[in-house]
């Protein structure tokens, strides 16, 4: 405590409790002449102090140690001492530092609301981190379909910013041939940035951001997280860059069409996607009919596995399903400009 604090201790004990001043004094600890000594005001005292005002209010975080050096700057004659107990009389600390505020995202629909009823209704979008061995960071960016769960990218660079993120979605707009109806997301500064709000603008997509602090408002991307940190970043020791981004497709590569999702009655991924969009479109054969030509479809398939229409060693091949679809209709048929009967459309197709 200073002396002149414990002047004025000395002084309530007097004025409150009846004390004399040499009782009051040793109670204080506070000596006699001390406590008689009437301290002299220096004549700039108050230019000292309008001084040190004016310097708190144009460098606000500004402590008295730099505030002393610009006084000297400025011609004044004083210790340091003198500007740290005029500035604490003043009562001019730097105040805390304030958290920044967080921008928050606008939401098109509240995020506890949404659910996912279709392929690609719902993309989840989150980010996680890991690093190299050299201890160099790793930012991914997870996408994730909420209805399928198939994980449509996990993007891998040193740093990935809000135009990172719009060019990974616009490539898997142009992929997949249509844009979500829905982004889900948290507060992230490259999610709430202008860019991804543009992007949602121009492609006709709404935007449902969780409240701060609530990642269980995006449960399917966050779990799907826990996967990639558990089965893969928590395995592997990447040594590079490069190396990261490889295993990691691969890893999601596999996720997709080879790991069982107990979600999906365990299915893969892929595959429940797969038996969903039900078979692919086929070419058109053209069948000679009375009174002139009829379209058909026939179901020629492009290779790609279809689970749920065939069970798993019946899968038929081209020539078997055309030649199938032509015993039914016991016709000749017109493929690729040339009129055949089944056999010989069968033997086309298979070579």
């Amino acid at each position: 405590m200073s002396p002149a604090r414990r002047r004025l201790a000395v002084r309530a004990l007097r004025e409150r409790l009846g004390m004399s001043e040499r009782r009051a004094c040793r109670l204080a600890g506070q000596h006699r002449s001390t406590q008689r000594h009437q301290p002299t005001v220096a004549h700039d005292d108050a230019a000292l102090r309008a001084a040190l005002r004016q310097i708190s209010r144009d460098r606000p975080r500004w402590g008295y140690r730099r505030a002393h050096q610009l006084l000297l700057g400025d011609g004044w004659v004083l210790n340091i001492k003198r500007t740290r107990r005029v500035w604490r009389e003043e009562g001019l600390r730097v105040p805390r530092r304030r958290r920044k505020r967080q921008r928050l995202g606008e939401s098109t629909i509240p995020a506890d609301r949404l659910r996912a009823d279709r392929p690609d209704h719902v993309w989840a979008i989150d980010f996680q981190w890991d690093q190299t061995a050299d201890g160099h960071n790793l930012k991914l960016l997870h996408v994730v379909d909420e209805f399928t769960r198939e994980a449509l990218a996990i993007e891998c660079h040193r740093r990935i910013d809000s135009d990172h993120t719009v060019a990974v979605l616009d490539r898997l707009v142009i992929e997949r041939g249509t844009a979500p109806g829905f982004v889900r997301c948290d507060n992230g500064p490259e999610l709430t940035a202008n860019a991804l709000r543009d992007w949602c603008r121009f492609s006709r997509a709404g935007s449902a951001y969780i409240d701060p602090g609530s990642p269980w408002q995006n449960p399917y991307v966050e779990s799907f997280g826990g996967r990639v940190r558990d089965e893969l970043l928590a395995v592997e020791l990447f040594s590079c860059l490069t190396e990261a981004r490889v295993l990691i497709e691969d890893w999601r590569h596999d996720y997709n069409h080879h790991r069982p999702h107990s979600a999906l009655g365990m299915l893969a991924p892929a595959v429940f996607a797969a038996g969903l969009r039900g078979p692919s479109p086929t070419p058109t054969a053209t069948a000679a009919g009375e009174g002139g030509e009829q379209r058909r479809r026939l179901p020629i398939s492009t290779g790609a596995p279809q689970p749920a229409i065939f069970p798993t060693g019946q899968q038929q091949s081209p020539a078997e399903e055309i030649t199938t679809t032509l015993l039914h209709t016991n016709r000749h048929v017109t493929y690729r400009g040339v009129t055949a009967t089944s056999t010989q459309l069968s033997q086309q197709v298979d070579r």
